[in-house]
């Protein structure tokens, strides 16, 4: 479901647009709150209020990959085209 909504995005992906989500990084300080969390969460120690931070990070994380994905695809043809001029 989440494919189908997100596919009139990817289609308007330009090349540039598409290898900025590629490039898309989490900052130092939220890598570290969502690697405490998931600490946490393995060792079945999360408040309430932690487990739907995490829950939401989880979340923005696989829609993140999912675009990520969409935008490798995007590229690929024009790296395939940069292959064959070279």
């Amino acid at each position: 479901m989440l494919d189908q909504l997100l596919q009139p995005i990817t289609e308007s992906l330009t090349p540039e647009v598409a290898q900025r989500l590629v490039d898309l990084r989490v900052d130092d300080a939220t890598q570290a709150r969502i690697d405490t969390l998931a600490a946490k969460c393995t060792e079945d120690a999360l408040s309430a209020d932690e487990r739907a931070e995490y829950e939401s990070y989880v979340h923005a994380i696989e829609m993140i990959s999912l675009l990520q994905a969409k935008a490798r695809k995007t590229l690929a043809p024009s790296r395939l085209q940069l292959r064959a001029t070279s």
